[in-house]
């Protein structure tokens, strides 16, 4: 199978979930998520430097996919890339792929355990080093639609020299780098930490800033810009929890159709809840304090700055009200279309 006859993965697979005409506008943000990352995977594959190996994994944690590891490693050998993907044969019996999907990797050009030289209980696959692009399709495709990843964003990966050492390669998308097995945050004991120092810690290191640099305010909330909307993370003691949330729109005047709205776009999030009270529209998405984990507070805060910045534009179409950092807003016209829904909702 030459580059012509590599899969098409610019659309998701018939067996995949975006077919709901309400989601038409979703499936069109991911589909482009899929896309740049396998622009940017394609790109990085031939820069590895021999002797390392690039592992991305679904990352369980933040995919409900418990004990089971979903994974492909590639790495480069004498001209050649070789891959090996997690294979049922590592899989307890509950999480194994379908009869239809190890035929459907088969066909994308996996080879059965065994068969590549090394790749013992996973499947393997070798391509000459100048089909960069097509490894990256094939990795796309296992990753999206045999594994089940919704969206690059629940990716984790890591570049290891033979020697262990981190290996710097360029970003994969919104898939999140893992230096130490704690979402790029390196090897921190946020175990010993309190909630607060934990919550710092981690948005410290997604904003690439020392703890001590972050925006707080006198509430001791954490700001993060996105474009034309505002996301706070604050951290709450009783119960322990840390609320990811945005004031979408402010001086807006409630109504049932604004209600009905957000009660509409609610039901379509993934996470979280669209609300409206006094005046202001908010966003909010909770992350559990105990038995904290970094990939949930990581993946709230991704998704609420996507949503945020895009959910602001929609509503102040429809309903007037002030963005946060659009000074000029002013009311909305009647009868303008509706903006297209983003990404996350």
């Amino acid at each position: 199978m030459d580059d012509e006859q590599a899969p098409d993965l610019s659309k998701p697979a018939e067996a995949t979930l975006y077919e709901d005409p309400a989601t038409a506008d979703l499936t069109a943000k991911v589909t482009e998520a899929w896309a740049e990352f396998g622009r940017a995977l394609g790109d990085v594959l031939p820069t590895l430097p021999a002797g390392s190996a690039l592992d991305i994994t679904l990352d369980p944690t933040a995919s409900g996919t418990g004990d089971a590891v979903y994974g492909v490693t590639v790495f480069p050998i004498e001209g050649e890339l070789r891959a090996f993907a997690v294979s049922n044969a590592m899989l307890a019996p509950e999480h194994r792929l379908s009869r239809t999907t190890v035929g459907e990797l088969i066909a994308l050009g996996w080879s059965p355990p065994g068969v590549v030289p090394g790749s013992a209980e996973r499947l393997g696959l070798t391509l000459p080093a100048d089909q960069a692009g097509r490894m990256a399709k094939i990795v796309v495709r296992t990753l999206r639609d045999a594994y089940g990843t919704p969206h690059p964003a629940f990716l984790v990966y890591t570049t290891a020299a033979e020697n262990g050492d981190h290996v710097e390669i360029a970003q994969l998308g919104t898939a999140r780098l893992d230096k130490g097995g704690n979402g790029g945050l390196g090897r921190v004991d946020l175990d010993s930490m309190p909630l607060p120092q934990k919550v710092g810690t981690v948005i410290a290191a997604m904003m690439k800033v020392a703890p001590e640099e972050l925006p707080v305010d006198n509430d001791g909330d954490i700001g993060i810009r996105s474009g034309s909307a505002m996301v706070f993370v604050r951290v709450r003691d009783n119960p322990p929890l840390v609320d990811v949330f945005s004031p979408v729109l402010t001086e807006v005047d409630a109504n049932e159709q604004l209600y009905q709205k957000l009660s509409d776009l609610t039901h379509r999030m993934p996470i979280g809840r669209l609300y409206c009270t006094g005046q202001t529209v908010w966003a909010s998405v909770p992350v559990f304090g105990r038995d904290f984990q970094a990939t949930h507070l990581m993946l709230a805060v991704q998704v609420m700055t996507g949503l945020a910045d895009e959910l602001d534009d929609k509503l102040h179409g429809e309903f007037g009200g002030k963005r946060f950092f659009v000074e000029s807003d002013a009311p909305a016209k009647k009868g303008e279309p509706d903006a297209p829904t983003g990404m996350y909702l």
